[in-house]
């Protein structure tokens, strides 16, 4: 029954997930035919292309057609061939442009969601459990301030900052010039120091709100009256504390992680941007300044799915913490 139960949810949620990706692309595309001209506007301010090329290049790129032809014709090349067309700037296959990036974004963006949740998640419990003490005000503190700086700020702050501690702390790009030279070992070194700035700067960004949250679901539950009484039954406080209260915090908690998740590509931008990470951040930014049209189309769906994803990720950790959930419930 319960492996019914689950197919049937996956079933639901892919249907759900196609007909969300199908209502996203055409909205997208219809929001960006809505600016002003199109990647050939750009062009026609080059005098050493006459207008017999740019017509040309208009006809190649199908930009002469309708919007709702080239829209179809994108989708049908999508749905058939998994092709996502070609980008205007670069002249190469979206698809492959991505793929390139995917990685050093992912790895950026995995890393920093860790070492955020590594950190914020225990702070937050032990602000809860040391509740208007002078550790619990230092922590308000910290979250106040994380909050209201503004994440560029402290991208720039870190910066400022690696100028003292360079070359110990290279301050931009992925890998040092002399990476190919090095052994595997002094590889995955070399790859550490450079994501050491890049993944404080988004910790910090992370850290302050997933801390306060963390704090006010645990003072939550640790009012209620079983954790009165398991204290009273005598049980060590470290088990009332991470086995029973934890335990009943933890759902919102996984909520935003399923959030989080989904933000994964997107949410890296300022660090990339400022620290020079070759990732997609830089590559989307360019793309929608040159008004490359397919290659931010296939962005916005790549972060669709991913949001699908993260959706799916929480409501199936949600039911494996808490077997009260039943998955109709959660579509």
């Amino acid at each position: 029954m319960g492996r019914r139960a689950t197919v049937r949810f996956l079933l639901q949620r892919l249907l759900q997930a196609l007909l969300t990706l199908l209502l996203a692309s055409f909205l997208s595309f219809c929001l960006i035919q809505l600016a002003p001209g199109d990647y050939l506007s750009n062009l026609q301010q080059n005098p050493q292309l006459s207008a017999e090329r740019i017509e040309e290049l208009r006809q190649q790129f199908g930009l002469d057609r309708p919007w709702l032809e080239q829209y179809g014709r994108w989708l049908w090349q999508v749905v058939r061939y998994g092709n996502f067309g070609s980008s205007f700037v670069y002249q190469r296959p979206v698809a492959d442009l991505l793929w390139e990036r995917v990685p050093n974004t992912l790895l950026l963006a995995i890393c920093s969601l860790i070492t955020t949740w590594a950190i914020a998640l225990p702070l937050g419990i032990q602000a809860a459990v040391a509740q208007n003490q002078r550790s619990d005000r230092i922590l308000q503190l910290v979250s106040y301030l994380g909050q209201g700086t503004p994440s560029f700020i402290t991208a720039l702050l870190l910066l400022f900052l690696a100028q003292f501690l360079s070359p110990f702390l290279p301050i931009g790009g992925m890998t040092s010039l002399n990476f190919e030279d090095l052994s595997p070992l002094q590889k995955v070194a070399d790859l550490g120091r450079h994501l050491i700035l890049p993944v404080t700067a988004l910790t910090l960004s992370g850290f302050a709100s997933l801390q306060r949250i963390s704090r006010g679901e645990m003072l939550d539950v640790l009012r209620q009256d079983y954790i009165r009484t398991a204290r009273a039954k005598g049980l060590p406080e470290q088990r009332v504390i991470y086995v029973h209260a934890l335990r009943n915090a933890i759902n919102p908690l996984i909520t935003l992680l399923g959030f989080e998740f989904a933000t994964l590509l997107s949410g890296t931008f300022i660090a990339e941007y400022f620290f020079n990470w070759p990732g997609l951040g830089r590559l989307i930014l360019q793309a929608v300044f040159a008004q490359d049209l397919y290659l931010v189309m296939a962005s916005l769906m790549m972060g669709a799915v991913m949001l699908i994803l993260g959706n799916l990720l929480a409501d199936l950790l949600l039911r494996w913490v808490d077997p009260r959930i039943r998955l109709e419930d959660l579509n």
